[in-house]
């Protein structure tokens, strides 16, 4: 650990520290804390989404993915992409039109129900701390590595610090901070892809001929299989990454930080050309690493190849580059974190204190300080799950948070749109349905169950043979929202507002100024 990189990562402490501190002063009422205050416009907040996406799980994990198992680890990233189209037609615009701080608040626009809110909120706070141990992992990993410190202290320092993020700067602290990180780190990765791609000669052809013998895969680490040789479990993959970026709770409150449903439009397409780019670049990096790193060095490192990326760096740039770059990745895995509470503690707060225990009878004093209390509590329990998940894969546990979003949040979300039939029971039902069947799956699967000892959190036989399990998660969650909404006996009337939300959804009228669309 050079004085270089002690000096950059207390820079970006401080920096952060100080977007925090001013924050805190505009941060003044419910609204401030959880949405910004609707100010944000929509180039700010297209890199702040994207800086929810290029995170240690895009960086150091499927850089590392790329590096170890190469054309199965490009898969995470082009799914990613694929997902915000998804997000931009069917989803973004009703979001804002409908919510105001929360998940919960979308839904039950239709159906005026604590239970349907409870139960959206039960499902935020799920996916929000498996999503967290993914970047507690990977921010635990690098700064145990940069310090040479315990990864135990790491993941506490990293707790730590984000929760301060939120406490005192909310939606307003956090934004910002998502904002510069991915202006840096876009410009590091940019920068050291152009070394990588120089040391190729600029040739395509080039890179794919020198990781031929770059690895103990060969030619195949061009080639889909290494890891996914079942295709079920390759589509499952896929899968998720595509249809659970729609329904990610930590992105879909970022529609409430801007002023209309045009302006979140425009959001998400400044995020996509943004984060195109950036993981077009990871795959230089990736392969790069696999190079001139070398894969049996990435392996001892971390045996989930999470460092790669700092590795390579170091390998193109020296000190500088490498304390540069692993700066950049902290303040990377900070503002992550920092939304995920953030989103986790307006679930508690706003819905399930605020809503449904006070039944908003609750002052904005009062609920703020529920949010900062609840804050803390997620990021303990966080914390404590991270360190149970040290050896495992950045990116991987992203996908698991994919899958669960995709199979208990999207067919709600979506029937609650379009299907005028659908009912507060079908609501409930869906979500259970595929919050449960997922993480059952998930804990039976190979990921925690592995024959020989070390390989996986826990040894003995998997029940469950697929890896990722949405490929019949997301169907089980269409078919509880169904079955819930034809079996149920309740009165049509149960079926909600379907003519006002359907109004509101395309015109935005009593949320925000009625664009033409």
């Amino acid at each position: 650990m050079s004085i270089l990189s002690i000096l950059l990562f207390v820079g970006i402490i401080t920096l952060t520290l100080a977007i925090t501190y001013f924050s805190s002063k505009k941060t003044k009422s419910t609204s401030d804390f959880y949405t910004a205050g609707g100010g944000l416009t929509a180039t700010q907040n297209g890199l702040a989404i994207a800086g929810d996406f290029m995170s240690a799980a895009s960086f150091l994990g499927i850089t590392g993915a790329i590096s170890l198992i190469g054309f199965d680890g490009f898969y995470m990233s082009i799914g990613n992409l694929l997902g915000f189209l998804f997000l931009l037609y069917l989803i973004a615009e009703p979001m804002r039109n409908l919510g105001k701080y929360t998940l919960a608040d979308m839904i039950t626009a239709r159906f005026k129900s604590n239970k349907v809110r409870g139960t959206a909120a039960a499902s935020t706070l799920v996916i929000s701390i498996f999503y967290m141990i993914a970047q507690l992992v990977g921010g635990g990993a690098l700064i145990s590595l940069m310090l040479g410190i315990d990864y135990w202290i790491a993941v506490v320092i990293v707790g730590v610090l984000m929760t301060v993020y939120v406490i005192f700067g909310g939606m307003t602290a956090t934004s910002w901070v998502q904002i510069i990180k991915a202006v840096l780190l876009l410009g590091g990765s940019l920068v050291l892809t152009f070394l990588v791609f120089a040391k190729f000669d600029f040739s395509i052809i080039k890179m794919f001929q020198q990781i031929k013998s770059a690895s103990p895969f060969g030619a195949e680490l061009a080639n889909p299989g290494n890891k996914y040789s079942n295709g079920l479990d390759m589509i499952s993959l896929n899968m998720a990454l595509v249809l659970g970026v729609a329904g990610l709770p930590h992105l879909l409150i970022r529609f409430f930080t801007v002023k209309d449903a045009a302006t979140a439009r425009k959001s998400v397409y400044y995020s996509t050309w943004f984060i195109g780019a950036f993981f077009l670049m990871v795959v230089f990096l990736g392969f790069g690493a696999t190079v001139f790193v070398g894969w049996d060095e990435i392996m001892a490192a971390n045996p989930a190849g999470n460092m790669a990326a700092p590795m390579l760096a170091l390998s193109m740039g020296g000190d500088f580059l490498f304390a540069f770059i692993s700066a950049v990745a902290f303040a990377t895995i900070l503002a992550v974190v920092s939304a995920l509470v953030l989103t986790s503690a307006s679930a508690f707060a706003h819905d399930i204190y605020g809503q449904i225990i006070k039944k908003g009878k609750i002052t904005e004093k009062q609920q703020m300080k529920v949010a900062r209390i609840s804050s803390i509590i997620v990021a303990v329990a966080s914390i404590l799950l991270a360190l149970v998940a040290k050896n495992l894969n950045v990116a991987f546990l992203s996908v698991l948070a994919l899958g669960i979003a995709a199979s208990a949040n999207l067919p709600v979300m979506l029937c609650t749109i379009y299907w005028k039939r659908f009912n507060s029971t079908g609501a409930v039902t869906g979500m259970l349905v595929g919050l449960i069947s997922s993480v059952v799956l998930v804990l039976l699967s190979p990921n925690v169950w592995n024959p020989e000892a070390g390989k996986a959190i826990l040894t003995g036989d998997p029940l469950f043979p697929l890896t990722n399990p949405t490929i019949f998660t997301v169907p089980l969650g269409f078919i509880g929202a169904f079955l819930g909404t034809v079996l149920s006996s309740k009165k049509k009337a149960e079926t909600g507002c379907f003519e006002e939300v359907l109004f509101k959804t395309n015109t935005g009228f009593g949320i925000s100024t009625p664009k033409e669309h």
